[in-house]
C-alpha cells in the first residue's frame, strides 16, 4: 500500500514547533544549530522534528562541508493547499447561498410585517 502524503503532511503540520521551523526555513537555509536557537529545547529534540518533516518531505538537507542545512520543499505544501482549497470553495460557496437563504427570509419577514 502506497503511504499517503497528505496524511503524513498534514501530520507533520500538527506540531507548533515544527510549524515554527518551516517558517523559520521560508526565508531561507538553516542548520540544526540555526534552527534550534528560538526553542527551550535539545538538539536531539529538534533533530527528531526534522526527521518527521524530512520524512513528510517537507524539507531537504544537504552535506555542505561539516554543515548541513535545511531547506524547504514546497511541493507538499502545495498538495496540502490544493486539498484545502476545494473545502475553502465548498464552505464559500454554502454560505453564500445561507447569506442568499436568510436574506430571501428578511424580505418575506419584511413584507409580512408591511402587510399586518
Amino acid at each position: 500500500m502506497l503511504p499517503d502524503h497528505l496524511s503524513t503532511t498534514y501530520s507533520a503540520l500538527a506540531d507548533p514547533t515544527r510549524r515554527a521551523i518551516l517558517a523559520r526555513l521560508a526565508a531561507g537555509e538553516a542548520t540544526v544549530g540555526e534552527l534550534a536557537e528560538p526553542f527551550a529545547m535539545s538538539l536531539p529534540a529538534v533533530s527528531k522534528h526534522l526527521k518527521v518533516l524530512e520524512r513528510a518531505g517537507l524539507i531537504a538537507r544537504r552535506r555542505q562541508a561539516q554543515r548541513r542545512p535545511c531547506r524547504i520543499e514546497a511541493g507538499p505544501l502545495r498538495d496540502a493547499a490544493q486539498w484545502l482549497e476545494h473545502y475553502r470553495r465548498f464552505w464559500d460557496d454554502s454560505f453564500e447561498r445561507l447569506d442568499e437563504y436568510l436574506g430571501e427570509l428578511r424580505s418575506a419577514e419584511r413584507q409580512d410585517g408591511d402587510n399586518s
